[in-house]
């Protein structure tokens, strides 16, 4: 399992935070829907905006294994 780490300050959202938002999506689907769902379920990226493509990546990472 990888490194769990912070990838949102403001609302303080970890990598292990993001992989389980996306727990039962096993395809990679298009990312900013993706994005979207995430950011319900964490409140990522709705404070600064600072990590959108950190979390993006993240992700991108998770959903291609």
């Amino acid at each position: 399992m990888k490194e769990n780490y912070t990838v949102c300050n403001c609302k303080q959202v970890s990598y292990n935070d993001i992989a389980d938002a996306l727990e039962g999506h096993d395809k990679f689907e298009d990312v900013l829907s993706l994005f979207d769902e995430v950011q319900k379920i964490t409140q990522c990226s709705t404070g600064c905006g600072g990590c959108h493509d950190k979390v993006l990546g993240v992700i991108s990472e998770i959903m291609m294994g």
